[in-house]
């Protein structure tokens, strides 16, 4: 996975890219398992910078913001996933509850959430951090009817009616 890279050498590649007067949009997320709103939602964010790098939380912070039962797929797992996408540059995985850390030290152009956030509803640290640095915060619409939360609804209540997913 070539896409999977530390922070340091995130870090290192930011002096080329700031030569270079390169932009860099910076998501974050679980993507515990990919679906079609992920896609969309990668594909829009890209569009923002030259190049897209996304943070991954580790299987431990996935538990601590999501709860024991996820994540659904195991980090490496996840991050092969984003790795087979053309529109992700770069994914680095972190510890953390948020990867405010990185933010701190990358300081993307581009900050970028998903529709189900607002200003008021994203994490504050992250942007304060943001605005400090004079990055752009964007708020992306999301795909409606779609995201894991609904998927996860619809295969329990298929296997509580007793229906196979196989049907």
């Amino acid at each position: 996975m070539k896409k999977l890279i530390t922070l340091d050498e995130l870090l290192q590649l930011k002096k080329d890219l700031v030569k270079a007067q390169k932009k860099i949009s910076w998501t974050n997320g679980c993507f515990d398992f990919m679906h079609a709103g992920h896609v969309d939602y990668l594909e829009r964010a890209k569009k923002y910078g030259d190049l897209l790098v996304v943070g991954m939380n580790s299987d431990r912070s996935v538990k601590r913001y999501k709860g024991d039962l996820r994540p659904i797929c195991n980090e490496i797992h996840r991050a092969q996933v984003l790795n087979a996408l053309c529109c992700v540059d770069y994914i680095v995985i972190f510890e953390e509850k948020t990867p405010i850390r990185i933010i701190e030290k990358l300081q993307p152009d581009f900050y970028i959430k998903g529709g189900d956030y607002t200003l008021d509803t994203i994490d504050q640290d992250e942007r304060r951090v943001v605005e400090n640095y004079s990055g752009e915060i964007k708020i992306l619409p999301e795909v409606e009817g779609i995201s894991t939360t609904i998927i996860i609804e619809k295969i329990r209540d298929l296997l509580v009616a007793g229906d196979s997913p196989e049907n």
